[in-house]
């Protein structure tokens, strides 16, 4: 088990990996939540597609002024550093963070990253209806009643963590 990580979720303006509109962190020590980070980011490319509006509820007008990755980023690495990241469908974050990266010439460190939604199919395996975010995160026994908001959702990856990983 581990005990010592940051879970971590992007969400995006449209279909494009470096499109992150917000991030959420929940850093985790000692089996403990010790810190946690929100921010919304002014997002590139700049344009929202209606079906992410529509999953997260963010559009242009609320990260109009918003800071850009590099500088938000900036804010996430004292928190997370020498840490391994968490992720439900850590593919989608770890290629979001990734992109984000590229598109503004930053270096990329190799981070470590676990997957909650990979653990959750080895651990639960059919005795679920599904591992949605939200349904890992009730058989966990956390209630995520603010889904697809990157902290709330950070919140949750890191108490199922604390409970599969």
């Amino acid at each position: 088990m581990i005990s010592d990580f940051a879970a971590i979720d992007f969400e995006t303006a449209n279909e494009c990996p470096s499109s992150v509109c917000s991030v959420g962190v929940v850093v985790v020590r000692g089996g403990c939540i010790t810190d946690s980070f929100y921010s919304l980011i002014h997002p590139e490319p700049e344009y929202y597609k209606w079906f992410c509006q529509r999953v997260h509820g963010l559009s242009a007008e609320d990260t109009e002024d918003a800071p850009v990755f590099p500088f938000v980023w900036e804010r996430v690495v004292p928190l997370i550093e020498g840490l391994p990241l968490v992720a439900h469908n850590a593919r989608f974050d770890e290629g979001c963070l990734k992109a984000a990266h590229r598109v503004y010439q930053m270096d990329y460190p190799d981070y470590q990253f676990y997957d909650t939604l990979a653990a959750s199919r080895r651990f639960f395996g059919m005795s679920l209806p599904n591992h949605q975010l939200q349904t890992v995160a009730a058989a966990c026994g956390f209630d995520l009643t603010n889904h697809h908001h990157a902290l709330a959702d950070a919140e949750a990856c890191a108490h199922i963590a604390l409970q599969i990983l």
